[in-house]
């Protein structure tokens, strides 16, 4: 005797409601849709459905509580030996999705479409543009010109001929359900042609064909925040395609392309630039100017500063855009030798030598 409630892992106390839990549960993991092939979870799943075909209707429950057997029957008195011999995979036949678009109220792949005239939101659509370094850093308002589909003038974006009227469904015939049968098992399931309506919505629309939108080159001034980085993505909420049947509009998706910097590296919300120094200045210390976002900047640099070394301009990064926050400019140290070609250049650093000699390599490898 099979144990329905052990094939639906319920104990036998369960609720009707935690029955149908169980049973989708596992008819879904079980589907032979996602199980190609597999033998065994066809198998199972027909054992589910069995058990959950019992087990659901209070009086096939309690003869099978009380007898342990429901004499084999569905409720049209059909054996389930029946449904081991069905072929799910002939042609003609109903397949497994169909079952699951009568338990679970749409195909299993993929619900029915929508009603005619039900609301639905425009798609998005997305746009790539290029900026330079500065644009993306700073920020810029520019225009830029999409193809977008916008509400039909003719038909006011209801999708057919003005003055014409809904009729009925010549397929359902107004049911909204067309019945389908393959040996003993009967199908309902929504029409595919009203979308379960029962009523086709009238003539379409010559303008838009029947989609009460149509396409239409807009200009529109996209606004990109300053901080943005290359890959980023700013929405424009409500300028993408329009809703349809009154549906609220899609946005604008822009992707962001930045052009690299002459001199200027990003890390993140910081800046980074090699700055160029003389000998005289990395001895002595000097004010030196610096391109910044914001123009130049004097920065100090401090006596005896050597190569490599990291000065810190606060502030004078790139802003975050969610938070406001800027970052800072990194400035690496470059000393630069002066040209050496002109004799009285090579004398005067030689008697420097003479006058303050040093070895800058005698902690090397100590």
């Amino acid at each position: 005797m099979k144990d329905y409630y052990q094939i639906l892992e319920v104990n036998r106390n369960a609720s009707l409601s935690e029955i149908k839990k169980a049973y989708r549960k596992l008819a879904r993991k079980y589907h032979p849709d996602l199980n190609p092939g597999d033998k065994q979870a066809e198998q199972r799943f027909k054992e589910i459905t069995e058990a959950y075909e019992v087990l659901k209707d209070p009086k096939k429950k309690k003869q099978y509580d009380t007898y342990g057997s429901v004499g084999g029957q569905f409720k049209n008195g059909r054996n389930f030996s029946n449904f081991e011999g069905f072929d799910f995979n002939a042609p003609g036949s109903s397949s497994f999705g169909d079952i699951f678009e009568t338990i679970f109220g749409g195909g299993f792949q993929g619900r029915t479409k929508a009603r005619p005239n039900r609301p639905e939101r425009g798609e998005d659509l997305h746009y790539r543009i290029n900026l330079s370094f500065v644009d993306a850093a700073k920020g810029i308002e520019t225009p830029i010109q999409v193809v977008r589909k916008d509400r039909c003038g003719t038909c006011g974006g209801k999708g057919v001929h003005p003055g014409s009227s809904k009729t009925v469904c010549p397929v359902c015939q107004g049911s909204g359900k067309v019945q389908r049968q393959s040996g003993f098992m009967k199908f309902a399931s929504p029409c595919t042609q009203c979308g379960g309506s029962g009523y086709l919505p009238g003539k379409p629309c010559a303008t838009c064909g029947g989609d009460g939108r149509i396409d239409r080159v807009t200009r529109i001034r996209a606004r990109i925040p300053a901080g943005v980085d290359d890959q980023s993505k700013v929405r424009l909420a409500g300028k993408g395609n329009a809703g349809r049947f009154g549906g609220p509009p899609g946005d604008l998706i822009i992707t962001i392309q930045v052009t690299p910097h002459a001199f200027f590296k990003r890390r993140g919300q910081d800046l980074e630039i090699l700055l160029p120094i003389t000998y005289s200045e990395a001895a002595l210390g000097a004010k030196v100017e610096v391109p910044t976002l914001d123009g130049h900047t004097l920065l100090k640099v401090p006596p005896a500063v050597p190569s490599g070394r990291k000065l810190r301009l606060k502030g004078k990064g790139v802003v975050n855009p969610k938070t406001k926050a800027r970052g800072d400019m990194i400035v690496e140290i470059k000393i630069v030798p002066p040209p050496t070609k002109d004799l009285e250049i090579r004398e005067l650093l030689r008697k420097i030598e003479k006058i303050a000699p040093y070895d800058p390599r005698e902690n090397l490898g100590k």
